[in-house]
């Protein structure tokens, strides 16, 4: 079939950003409230050529690392102490002091132009930041109010997990993602009415998507290391048909 670019529906963009989540020291998540935007940027990735007798022979690239920029009115308190910032007795607070690292989630729209931006969306998952503040200013009081910004470059050192490049940027996109799969996810980062919420790791976040509706192991939680609990026989034992331990 011959190539078209007038279907109804087929253009496609993304905008805003929302659901903001901060996740410090394995503690519960808060929300950010106030965040105004997300910038992604990278350090490295550039290519590296190889030349021999005058012609190109190899054209690999260096190692690419994730760096970021956060812009936000406000900030929970739980970020204090990634910016520096030592809470001491009877709201006294002392600045420039280590800054500890976080992990982050946030979610971006996808819209098109039936749908609008109810036509899906993608979670963006952040691990092991490190944030280095920009510039504050501010400014005397005028008849407008204009409400102060901060801002933060981040950094980021990215978890190793077996199978893939480290990274710190994990996307979920809600277009292909199983609907009963995100919204485990989505209750785990966001909690519900009768637990916390809870960040991943990236291997634990990539072993729900990569064993989801797999028949070897139901071991209970979708965070449960069932290749640990388990041993199912020799390489050639049938496992499928061996192991149920619980329902999800």
């Amino acid at each position: 079939m011959r190539i078209r670019w007038d279907e109804v529906g087929d253009r496609r963009f993304e905008a805003g950003v929302d659901r903001g989540v901060l996740y410090v020291d394995g503690n519960p998540g808060v929300p950010w409230l106030g965040l105004i935007g997300v910038e992604q940027s990278r350090s490295g990735g550039d290519p590296k050529p190889r030349y021999l007798d005058g012609f190109k022979i190899s054209n690999h690239a260096e190692a690419e690392e994730f760096e970021g920029n956060i812009e936000a009115y406000s900030y929970p308190l739980e970020f204090e102490p990634c910016d520096g910032i030592a809470k001491l007795e009877h709201g006294l607070r002392v600045t420039r002091q280590r800054r500890k690292p976080f992990s982050m989630v946030y979610r971006t729209l996808v819209g098109n132009p039936i749908d609008d931006l109810t036509f899906g969306y993608k979670l963006h998952i952040l691990y092991n930041l490190r944030a280095e503040p920009s510039n504050r200013k501010y400014p005397s009081l005028s008849e407008r109010v204009n409400p102060t910004t901060f801002s933060w470059n981040v950094s980021a050192r990215p978890p190793k997990v077996e199978g893939v490049i480290p990274s710190a940027h994990y996307v979920v996109d809600s277009r292909e993602a199983p609907a009963e799969l995100l919204t485990t996810l989505e209750n785990l980062l966001y909690g519900t009415a009768t637990t916390d919420p809870e960040l991943p790791t990236a291997g634990e976040l990539i072993f729900m998507f990569d064993s989801f509706l797999d028949n070897v192991y139901d071991a209970g939680s979708p965070l449960s290391p069932v290749f640990l609990v388990h041993d199912a026989g020799g390489p050639d034992t049938p496992v499928t048909l061996v192991l149920d331990g619980g329902a999800l």
